[in-house]
């Protein structure tokens, strides 16, 4: 078979997989290679415990557990210790052990032998790992060859976000800027990959943008006028005072709005291109306007759903805040004014904006590529 049979996605997607089967194996296979050191945590499984140290409150614990447990893996393998879990009243992050549970421990190590030992958590990996898994066939049994190219496109993007985005803004970078530099590349990655290098990929490329930078625009302007500065986001103050003082949080903030409106970005764009594909497809004497027409009508669609599902997706993520607020039932011009509830308020509303453009501004420029005499093979 001659490389002329391949179409150019087919190709990008084989020098991906070998990129991440690269990573996958990078220097595991290397002759003479010593043993990887014990990890930091371990698994442990709890053998008893000791709650005497222990004062209660509903879910709420303070004090500290002793715990005796067993070591599941690494250099100590069945080795039998004692363990503290210390509990300061923070349910958020903090859990009271029992019997029974695997968990992870921390070994303080001391010229070769275990002094001290820190119970860390229960051990979830093997859940979140089944349920990857069941995602994965799920993806693949209804997607075939597109939930192939859908799984990399995932992986990708947890990679680009993490070893590019995420190191990027802690190395001192511009948050907004370097967030916006990387959703172009994500955008291209995920789009190109799923739908190919043609018209229907170049449209919903385009759109997805040209939607994103008015959505940045539209960040930048009301988060400044309604004085949010990101102080509201989980683990802010942990970032801080870890160290990162200069950090502009509040460019962070519009960064995970922008981040966050993306990915609807890219549903939209993507459901209004194929969809013109599809008709110019069936239909090859249709005139660029009413290609634009039907695609407007599209669009109009999507968006009836979508923003609702902005909407329900970070209520969700705020169930406790609402449950509280109609405990509390304060005033409608106090909720609206505090800060977490307008940041929230505002992501949404701004995500809301991002589809709203994205969707005709994809129209349009569907009618000019698809409708026309440019495009490119599949």
């Amino acid at each position: 078979m001659t490389l002329k049979k391949y179409s150019l996605h087919k190709i990008l997607l084989f020098l991906l997989f070998l990129f991440l089967a690269g990573m996958a194996t990078h220097d595991s296979l290397l002759p003479g290679k010593p043993p990887p050191p014990d990890p930091p945590e371990i698994k442990a499984r709890v053998l008893a415990v000791d709650n005497s140290e222990v004062r209660s409150s509903g879910l709420s614990h303070i004090g500290f557990q002793t715990l005796n447990i067993k070591l599941l893996e690494g250099s100590f393998k069945g080795k039998i210790l004692s363990a503290v879990n210390n509990l300061t009243g923070q349910t958020d992050i903090e859990t009271l052990f029992k019997q029974g549970d695997t968990i992870l421990a921390a070994p303080i190590l001391e010229n070769g032998v275990i002094e001290h030992v820190r119970a860390v958590g229960l051990f979830r990996q093997n859940a979140i790992l089944a349920l990857f898994c069941l995602f994965v066939v799920c993806l693949l049994l209804y997607a075939g060859v597109i939930g192939i190219k859908a799984l990399i496109s995932f992986v990708l993007s947890v990679f680009i976000i993490w070893e590019i985005l995420i190191p990027q803004i802690l190395g001192g970078h511009p948050p907004l800027m370097t967030t916006t530099y990387t959703i172009v590349l994500l955008s291209a990655v995920i789009i190109f990959l799923i739908s190919g290098i043609n018209s229907r990929g170049l449209t919903a490329f385009i759109g997805t943008i040209s939607g994103l930078l008015a959505t940045l625009l539209v960040t930048v302007f009301f988060g400044r006028e309604a004085g949010l500065f990101g102080m509201t986001q989980p683990y802010v103050n942990s970032l801080i005072f870890s160290g990162y003082y200069d950090l502009d949080i509040q460019q962070v903030f519009f960064s995970a709005i922008l981040l966050g409106a993306s990915g609807a970005a890219m549903d939209i764009s993507m459901d209004v291109a194929a969809s013109m594909d599809e008709i110019k497809n069936k239909k090859p004497d249709i005139r660029p306007q009413e290609l634009i027409k039907s695609g407007f009508i599209i669009g109009r669609q999507v968006i009836g759903t979508m923003s609702t599902t902005l909407l329900l997706a970070y209520s969700g993520g705020y169930l406790t805040l609402l449950l509280i607020f109609k405990v509390k039932e304060p005033s409608l011009m106090r909720m609206l004014n505090m800060k977490i509830v307008a940041a929230e308020i505002m992501r949404t509303l701004v995500g809301s904006i991002g589809l709203v453009m994205v969707a005709p501004i994809t129209a349009i420029v569907g009618g000019i590529i698809i409708g026309r005499a440019f495009k490119p093979k599949d």
